[in-house]
């Protein structure tokens, strides 16, 4: 295995211990999470690999293969690294996991993985599950899935600075083989849901870096914060957007202006999209599945506002192939990637066709994966 060959190049020795974390595609459900919605993604045959073992003392020492760097900090006083932004992900998830009384030991840790960064397909997440993993293999932690999912996204919350919802870690270390996870943002409850053995997930890389993406998510989480106040002050009972009804919105829309409208709008509708969604795939409906794909891109680029010139090409081109069932932006937006549902025999072809029409209607070089969905971290200890 390649992270242990890179373990024994840097550190002499065998691992004690290897673990993988994925990322994850959201097949539906973009922009609910943080208003305490639905949301449907899977976990990719895409990992995070962890190798490391246990050293004297309390310093761990750390090299990324991606980044071919070194980094190192001390338990005891754990901080963000000023140069080395990498390693940050894991000093959060080891002074989070300290936090709850656990003990960790000093260690040698190798990190790497195939998860591609600043596409909207949750690096940073298998990099903190991945560290959750790791620890809790490393020193026997007794801790459930549920609770490493929600001490990562404190992680990158707390320690990063960085706005998420719990959707990325929850999926990273709980997704299945062959299943989509419907979960439930505001108590976690969640199933998996089988995907269909004729539909293959096909993701396609615009190629443009999300720049935008982090201000624009803080002003959007702004302003369905203020759509909820000016609901609820026209006598709707809302705590959250996953409250409101589209009869509501319907009702008290003269509460809001015509951007916070369609702010609620989206994440209203984005909710019920979600629902059906679950009951197409229970029902092995893989056309009005991707109907609902197709009515999600059509919300976030109108309503939402988070597309853009790429990502609305990418979902032009593949609707118009053969073989798609729907496509629709995946991730936070204004870049990344698009998430495309295609027959299992049309999805070399379907790749081509948008690849070649990308190119010529652009000029950009998309990539162009074909994902399994995979199970989590914490099922493959």
């Amino acid at each position: 295995m390649l992270i242990e060959q890179e373990f024994r190049k840097i550190f002499g020795a065998s691992p004690e211990v290897v673990v993988r974390a994925p990322g994850r595609v959201n097949l539906i459900g973009e922009h609910t999470d943080y208003n305490q919605g639905f949301v449907l993604p899977a976990a990719i045959d895409r990992y995070c690999w962890y190798a490391g073992r246990r050293r004297p003392g309390t310093e761990v020492h750390v090299y990324s293969v991606d980044f071919q760097k070194r980094a190192q900090f001390d338990l005891s006083r754990i901080e963000r690294d000023g140069i080395d932004h990498w390693s940050d992900y894991l000093r959060g998830v080891s002074k989070l996991i300290q936090e709850t009384g656990a003990s960790l030991s000093g260690a040698e840790i190798v990190l790497g993985g195939d998860v591609p960064r600043e596409a909207g397909l949750s690096s940073s997440a298998a990099v903190e599950i991945g560290a959750s993993a790791f620890w809790k293999k490393l020193i026997n932690l007794d801790a459930d899935p549920v609770s490493l999912a929600k001490l990562a996204q404190a992680a990158e919350n707390d320690f990063m600075g960085i706005p998420c919802g719990i959707m990325d870690q929850f999926v990273s270390a709980l997704g299945r083989k062959d299943h989509a996870l419907f979960l439930d943002c505001r108590d976690l409850h969640y199933r998996h849901v089988p995907l269909g053995a004729n539909a293959k997930i096909v993701v396609c890389n615009s190629g443009v870096k999300r720049t935008l993406a982090q201000s624009e998510y803080e002003i959007r989480t702004q302003q369905c914060a203020e759509a909820v106040r000016r609901l609820r002050s026209a006598g709707v009972a809302a705590n959250s957007l996953r409250d409101v009804s589209i009869e509501d919105l319907n009702r008290s829309k003269h509460a809001l202006d015509d951007v916070l409208l369609r702010r609620a709008r989206h994440v209203v509708t984005e909710n019920n999209r979600v629902l059906d969604a679950v009951k197409a795939l229970q029902e092995g409906d893989p056309n009005h599945f991707g109907k609902l794909m197709n009515q999600s891109h059509a919300s976030l680029r109108d309503d939402y506002q988070v597309s853009c010139l790429e990502l609305d090409t990418l979902v032009e081109l593949a609707q118009k192939q053969p073989g798609v069932f729907g496509a629709r932006m995946t991730g936070a937006g204004f870049g990344g990637c698009t998430v495309n549902l295609v027959r299992q025999e049309a999805a070399g072809a379907f790749a081509d066709a948008v690849r070649d029409g990308y190119r010529k209607a652009l000029g950009i070089e998309a990539e162009i994966y074909t994902f399994q969905a995979s199970d989590g971290a914490m099922a493959a200890l």
